[in-house]
């Protein structure tokens, strides 16, 4: 299938503000872009993007005084198929995990596994190592937090989440990939698009989605702990330890958000004549000045 994707985003500076954005599609699905995928700014204003030490691609810039767009609309190819399910999937011993793995056991700013290593225990370890305790996990998460924007902080870490009960998706992935890490399975922190593709549309503003990938019988699997199902058409724009590695947006000065809109769409086939649109089967909300849950 095609999808087509983007965002409007656009912040009111005072001053020059130094930004460094992460809105790029990851490198890892950039063999499947249909058009060319490039940032536009207005004002225009000098970017260059660089990859940081987990593979993302960031972009600097200096947002100048006054109010700075930033757009983008691409096309991509998927395969249409949901999230890849494997109950088989074992838990690997931590000596047999790879070098690279390792850092997805540990506690990272928001991941404060320490304050959860007796509940992971207690919970999930009369449990068989493997899918079936992370999918325990991601049961427990999916039913102990209740989503909404309107309960979004941006310093919550997991144990907060497990305590206050409410969230939005990066809650739920933060507690589930502390709670698979103090199981010993490494988790990785995840960030992209993600539409209403398959299942019913869901009322929600629209907005980049969070979920994780653990790390089972030799490789990454994606989960979701908010909508504890697979899904289809997930576009990868970031990988971290939690939220803090792959921020959408970090801005080094006063930058006031002055609109945000996220779009994907599957696009229909049979009127995608010239192969770069074509009629939207599903449209996603977009919402306005609301306060930016950035990654």
């Amino acid at each position: 299938m095609k999808i087509e994707a983007g965002y409007d985003i656009a912040f009111q500076c005072v001053q020059d503000v130094p930004m460094v954005l992460m809105l790029s599609v990851h490198p890892s699905r950039q063999q499947d872009l249909l058009i060319k995928h490039r940032i536009q700014f207005s004002p225009n204003v000098r970017a260059r993007d660089y990859l940081d030490s987990f593979g993302n691609i960031f972009t600097r810039l200096v947002a100048p005084a006054g109010l700075l767009q930033i757009r983008n609309r691409f096309a991509i190819a998927d395969s249409g198929q949901p999230d890849e399910v494997a109950p088989q999937a074992e838990q690997w011993e931590i000596d047999s995990l790879p070098d690279e793995a390792i850092i997805y056991l540990l506690c990272s700013p928001y991941c404060d596994t320490q304050k959860l290593t007796d509940l992971a225990w207690a919970q999930f370890g009369g449990i068989r190592g493997g899918w079936q305790r992370v999918q325990a996990i991601c049961d427990y998460v999916h039913g102990r937090i209740e989503f909404g924007y309107h309960h979004a902080r941006d310093d919550r870490t997991a144990a907060e989440a497990h305590e206050e009960r409410v969230g939005v998706c990066r809650d739920f992935t933060h507690l589930a990939v502390s709670l698979c890490r103090c199981m010993n399975i490494p988790a990785r922190y995840c960030t992209g698009y993600l539409g209403d593709i398959g299942v019913p549309r869901d009322p929600a503003p629209m907005d980049f989605s969070a979920w994780f990938e653990a790390f089972l019988g030799g490789r990454w699997y994606a989960f979701d702990a908010r909508h504890n199902r697979p899904r289809i058409g997930r576009i990868l724009i970031g990988r971290g330890r939690d939220a803090a590695d792959v921020a959408i947006s970090t801005n080094f000065g006063p930058a006031q958000l002055a609109h945000f809109a996220v779009i994907t769409e599957e696009v229909d086939p049979a009127t995608d004549i010239c192969g770069t649109g074509g009629r939207i089967i599903k449209s996603q909300h977009q919402h306005t000045a609301l306060p930016i849950q950035l990654s």
